[in-house]
């Protein structure tokens, strides 16, 4: 062979041999094999003798722990409602509306928007008390009132974060930052999905555009892919491109299919890398789904009296929708189902974002639905088993914004105290958890963080939020985070 032609040969060998098979080629403690090790998540020096990965890895878990709950319905309200309008009465702001806030209150605080000295904002709306406990609601949410008994409502909810992005990822991730596992994630990390045909976490939105916090909001950060949350659409095709294309059968795709599949597994034993478990589980649910979802989300098969129940109508991409879809999906076994409704960012700069017409319109948006949600999943048998939760990323400020001037009613973001309300798996039904103060600007009894949240909602599903961990960059990652924070609200369990 002529010296130029072997040289030739020798640089297009070069040329295709990939990154992966220089590893691979590489001997077991080379500089190439240790760093393998370290983006698998574990030592090169163990990796010989690592066993392979399960098959699935969505496959269902038993609970570590007796769980009350086996599905999660959270609906969340992006922007963050103002407390001070829905849940949380307080007459002695009534009373100071629209004098000079206390200096007391300004002493030392800084807010995202409110500059000088701002004045009190009594809430323009009349309250009543409804249930046996006599938890106080707002006239805008008569449809939540009448579920009273069946929901407890914390007041004392408090978080670090009061900028939007970073305190819904806070919320979900346990992070203000992009890159963490979602709670849906962790969730279906942790007990695997029920039904194989639907994915195991369900994402839904409505409100006309994405939360603040974006997609991360349901990625699945440092677990591998399948776990991450599957965006769905209420209207026309479910999920984009699962459907076969033109000209291509079932059975045409179902041969493509497992002809990828032999190539992935063969992959898959040989590297052994998780991501490649994921591409195999994704193919194979996207080929299930096929058939599974449009039946699902086909809300038409509901009678006419449960649609009108919640306010739904077929071909909207409304939250009412969202919400019979959201029963529809945890009756056929899927773990955690996230809406996201936009719209809640109630500061008052003009009538889209005001007190007087931006508010109530959203409210007339999710009350009726909210509380047709409750009812249906209680008359089904359903509401012991799912646990639902409502609420926003933070609170509202007990003064207006007034921003640069404005004389609409609206009101700044606040992180130190706010409202949600949870209902089934395992909590109390009916009942206030929590207090704020005379001006609903401090917690003055049994606050809940946002880790005492997330500890408490994995603790009823079985899973200890302190023991559910994954190692990643040489640490055990948890939903709570690393120090350990977090306990379960033991007050407002059944």
């Amino acid at each position: 062979m002529k010296p130029d032609l072997a040289a030739e040969l020798r640089l297009e060998h070069a040329r295709i041999l990939t990154r992966r098979e220089f590893f691979a080629r590489s001997s077991a403690f080379s500089l190439g094999s240790l760093a393998l090790g370290q983006l698998a998540g574990t030592s090169a020096w163990g990796a010989a003798s690592r066993p392979a990965p399960p098959a699935n890895p969505l496959a269902l878990k038993p609970s570590p722990l007796p769980g009350r709950a086996k599905s999660v319905i959270y609906l969340h309200m992006s922007g963050a409602p103002p407390s001070l309008d829905l849940f949380d009465f307080k007459p002695e702001l009534q009373r100071l509306n629209m004098q000079p806030c206390p200096d007391s209150l300004l002493k030392g605080e800084r807010f995202a928007f409110i500059k000088g000295v701002p004045k009190m904002l009594g809430s323009p709306y009349s309250f009543q008390q409804s249930g046996q406990a006599g938890g106080w609601f707002s006239k805008p949410i008569p449809h939540l009132a009448s579920v009273a008994d069946d929901i407890t409502v914390i007041r004392s909810m408090w978080t670090d974060q009061f900028n939007h992005a970073p305190a819904e990822l806070m919320l979900y991730t346990g992070n203000m930052r992009a890159g963490n596992a979602s709670m849906g994630s962790w969730i279906t990390y942790g007990l695997g999905t029920v039904n194989q045909d639907l994915p195991g976490f369900v994402v839904l939105l409505s409100g006309g555009t994405d939360p603040t916090g974006g997609k991360s909001l349901w990625g699945s950060g440092f677990l591998p892919g399948v776990f991450q949350g599957t965006q769905c659409r209420t209207t026309g095709e479910p999920i984009l491109y699962a459907s076969n294309p033109a000209g291509m059968s079932r059975d045409s795709r179902r041969r493509t299919l497992d002809a990828l599949k032999e190539l992935n597994q063969a992959e898959a034993k040989l590297f052994r890398d998780p991501e490649t478990l994921t591409r195999i589980e994704q193919y194979e649910l996207a080929f299930r789904m096929q058939a599974s979802v449009p039946e699902v989300f086909d809300i038409g098969k509901e009678p006419e009296s449960i649609r009108a129940m919640y306010g739904a109508k077929p071909g909207e991409g409304s939250f009412a929708n969202n919400c019979l879809l959201a029963r529809r999906l945890v009756e056929k076994g899927v773990r955690y189902v996230q809406l996201f409704d936009w719209g809640w960012d109630i500061h008052g700069t003009g009538a889209g974002d005001d007190l007087m017409e931006a508010f109530p319109r959203k409210c007339r948006d999710v009350d009726q639905a909210s509380a047709a949600l409750i009812k249906d999943l209680k008359q089904r048998g359903l509401l012991d088993e799912t646990l639902v939760i409502w609420g926003g990323e933070f609170g509202r400020t007990p003064m207006n914004e007034a921003r640069g001037g404005s004389t609409f009613l609206g009101r700044d973001h606040h992180p130190k105290c706010f409202s949600i309300w949870m209902a089934g798996g395992g909590i109390r039904r009916g009942g206030v958890y929590g207090a704020t103060d005379d001006f609903g600007y401090k917690i003055v009894e049994d606050p809940v963080s946002v880790r005492d949240l997330q500890t408490t909602v994995l603790h009823q599903l079985g899973l200890d939020a302190h023991a559910l961990s994954y190692r990643y960059q040489g640490l055990d990652q948890k939903l709570i985070g690393p120090t350990g924070e977090g306990e379960v609200v033991k007050g407002i369990l059944a």
